[in-house]
């Protein structure tokens, strides 16, 4: 091929890298989801599986490992027996109806606002790797620099609406004040809405000072500026650590997941139903005790379910059997009247390869059909959470924009039923040049700015790259472009301050 012609071909290929849909893409919002969703259960089924929690809880309980904890629940008719809590059934619904069916959550940027609940989808990063991993150095532990540009990537991308919470471990910095390090990333390298620090009491207190700091104390208690992860510790306990964090963010009426942690044929029975039962219960648990803290607190009914592998016990991620169980935690979250929390692009592949896009596109189907409303970890896992791939990131980032596509369903107006375009074009003609084709023809379908579509040739010609390795580039370059939104300077100042007293005061616990 002469220089000419492929100096030709590369500025046409420059030309698509920098324009598509630039614009477009910087204008898309938070989604809502207009297809029908899939229930897999009938209502007979699912009140089967419900009050076989409701046996579990009045029955058989759940641990609560703090006093104040059990101090309220003793104020509020729950019988303890040591640790155990166990809930009469009518409580239950009296407690729950007590949380919102949805609610917002503030961002730095109004407009970034997001809503939780209903049939609205909020898409955040992947959450909690020690590691990270891409072409150029393999796998490494993860580094504050790496928490910056994986929130710098965030930012940048319009089909993640969240900022997340840990999106990696900076593995760098001391445990005990790492915390600050991370809300502060979250605050001045984006201005989308973040999560709190769930790792002790006195971490939550720090995040909602610093949340205080950046939208105000009396506007956060009208509208929380953080979503914070309350995991369960399964089977059917609820540890001092994530308690504590539960209290502080409840009294400051921040919202909260509360997310069972199960792996079935481990923590949960090998059953999917099984699981399910004891999902319910826990989840049930966790969320009327945050309505004894503080009613009204809103919160999302999390469920974060796989199985095991029963010949390694290593967890299996993209399996039809946790498809199933999502499909049914939705519904329950939907027969509590609360928001969900499930789903992701979960792998456990180690790389970006054809097995990590197979798993993730097994679970994010079933997230998108059964109506989930916060999905955690929808870009950058790998190893079943235990990296965050940068390639895999900007592939899973591809994806949502398809789903973002796929969320908005069929189009019946009179422009997209296309009548006059059908009557004009005759039976020997086209339609590549109709004035409804070329209405239409920006938005009309889906643009990938990633996959190629071209000829096997031309492909060839213009390097021959997998996807994996145009995610590559594609990470460099959105790092080498970004900007950091504005940050008022006496804010950043208060922080900092707030930061450096902290780091002085916080001991570490080793």
């Amino acid at each position: 091929m002469s220089k000419d012609r492929r100096q030709r071909r590369v500025g046409r290929r420059d030309r698509h890298q920098a324009d598509p849909e630039a614009t477009a893409v910087a204008q898309i919002i938070q989604p809502v989801n207009n297809l029908p969703v899939y229930e897999l259960v009938n209502e007979e089924g699912l009140n089967k599986i419900h009050h076989a929690s409701l046996e579990i809880l009045s029955d058989v309980g759940i641990d609560f490992y703090d006093d104040e904890a059990q101090a309220i629940l003793k104020q509020h008719g729950v019988r303890m027996t040591g640790d155990t809590a166990f809930f009469d059934r009518e409580m239950i619904g009296e407690y729950v109806a007590k949380a919102p069916r949805h609610f917002t959550q503030l961002a730095r940027n109004p407009e970034r606002n997001v809503v939780i609940g209903g049939n609205h989808v909020c898409f955040a990063p992947v959450y909690g790797p020690p590691f990270v991993v891409d072409l150029d150095r393999g796998r490494r532990e993860a580094t504050l620099a790496d928490f910056r540009n994986f929130v710098k990537l965030t930012y940048q991308c319009p089909y993640l609406h969240h900022s997340g919470g840990t999106i990696v471990e900076p593995t760098d910095e001391p445990t005990h004040t790492r915390h600050l390090d991370m809300i502060y990333s979250h605050v001045k390298y984006s201005d989308k809405p973040f999560m709190g620090s769930v790792t002790s009491a006195a971490n939550a207190a720090d995040s909602v000072r610093m949340a205080e700091l950046v939208f105000g104390a009396d506007e956060i208690r009208q509208q929380p500026a953080l979503l914070s992860l309350i995991n369960i510790s399964s089977p059917r306990r609820l540890d001092d650590r994530m308690l504590g964090a539960l209290k502080v963010y409840a009294k400051a009426n921040q919202a909260l997941i509360i997310t069972p942690f199960l792996f079935s044929g481990a923590m949960a029975p090998v059953g999917v139903a099984g699981t399910l039962v004891q999902l319910n219960a826990e989840a049930l648990a966790g969320i009327v005790f945050t309505q004894m803290v503080n009613p009204g607190t809103p919160v999302v009914y999390g469920a974060f379910q796989t199985n095991i592998d029963l010949q390694s016990g290593a967890p299996v991620f993209g399996s039809p059997e946790s498809q199933i169980a999502l499909y049914v935690a939705a519904q329950l979250a939907r027969l509590h009247g609360l928001p969900f929390r499930s789903g992701g692009m979960f792998a456990s592949s180690k790389i970006a390869d054809a097995q990590a896009a197979y798993e993730s596109l097994m679970v994010m189907l079933p997230t998108v059909l059964a109506r989930v409303n916060f999905v955690l970890h929808a870009a950058g896992w790998l190893e079943g959470g235990l990296a965050a791939g940068y390639e895999k990131f900007i592939l899973d980032i591809e994806l949502l924009g398809m789903f973002h596509k796929y969320l908005q369903g069929l189009d019946l107006s009179e422009n997209g039923l296309a009548l006059e375009s059908l009557r004009t074009v005759p039976t020997d003609g086209h339609h590549l040049g109709t004035p409804h084709t070329m209405q239409n023809f920006r938005h009309a379908f889906h643009r990938s700015t990633l996959f190629d579509y071209n000829s096997f040739e031309q492909w060839r010609d213009e390097g021959g790259l997998t996807a994996t390795q145009k995610a590559n580039g594609r990470y460099k370059t959105l790092l080498r472009q970004y900007e950091a939104p504005h940050l008022d300077p006496a804010i950043d100042e208060a922080l900092q301050a707030f930061m450096a007293q902290r780091k002085g005061e916080i001991k570490p616990e080793y």
